[in-house]
């Protein structure tokens, strides 16, 4: 069967996660935001939406092919009087960590379980192909360690690593000159994509400081 054509948010998803158990490398909100600034990405690659000055703007309203994507466009084309980037942001991130991990199950990327005691248990998502759920964060590591260029995709994956602060996993033992390289990265994004990720930045140290008191 052919493969099927990555999704940032379902990279973003494996990135944050670990690839066996699929506990998560991020807190809550930081994660939250990542996968919600990783819907945005999606629907801005499909050509359906831009970032200007901290504001969404509807380019194409037709449906993406994507369930998930639909749904996100139709609620962005629905409230035009809503622009605010981070305002979405926060808005999606309530919901988006269920629905990618829904439409990442749907596809046979992850398999539920259940753990703890029988009378507390919940259900948590694990990748069901260990190779395919580490791919991402190994590529990313060694090209990022190795100051090689990347492609687009793996530019917005970084930009999205490094605005929600799991770099610091990704790039541990790392020189001063690998982390400059990885904000150098950063900056080759199209600046629609720039203006996404300083809003995602922004939420993302607003929500730190929230955590951390």
């Amino acid at each position: 069967m052919p493969a099927r054509p990555a999704l940032i948010a379902n990279e973003f998803w494996f990135m944050a996660h670990d690839d066996q158990t699929g506990r998560p490398r991020l807190f809550g909100s930081a994660l939250n935001h990542g996968l919600a600034a990783a819907l945005l990405a999606e629907l801005y690659a499909e050509g359906r939406i831009t970032f200007d000055g901290g504001r969404i703007g509807v380019l194409n309203p037709w449906p993406p092919k994507d369930w998930l994507q639909h749904l996100v466009l139709d609620r962005l084309t629905a409230q035009p009087q809503h622009a605010d980037t981070r305002t979405w942001l926060a808005f999606l991130a309530a919901t988006v960590g269920e629905q990618v991990t829904d439409r990442m199950w749907q596809v046979g990327l992850l398999e539920p379980q259940q753990v703890g005691r029988l009378w507390r248990q919940r259900t948590i998502h694990v990748p069901t192909d260990m190779n395919v759920a580490a791919a991402s964060w190994a590529r990313l590591s060694v090209d990022l360690r190795f100051t090689r260029r990347l492609n687009s995709f793996d530019v917005v994956l970084a930009g999205l690593v490094l605005h929600t602060q799991l770099d610091t996993a990704l790039l541990d033992g790392t020189s001063l000159a690998v982390r400059t390289h990885l904000r150098q990265v950063g900056a080759q994004a199209p600046p629609p994509v720039r203006d996404l990720l300083a809003d995602l930045g922004s939420a993302v140290g607003g929500s730190v400081l929230s955590h951390r008191t």
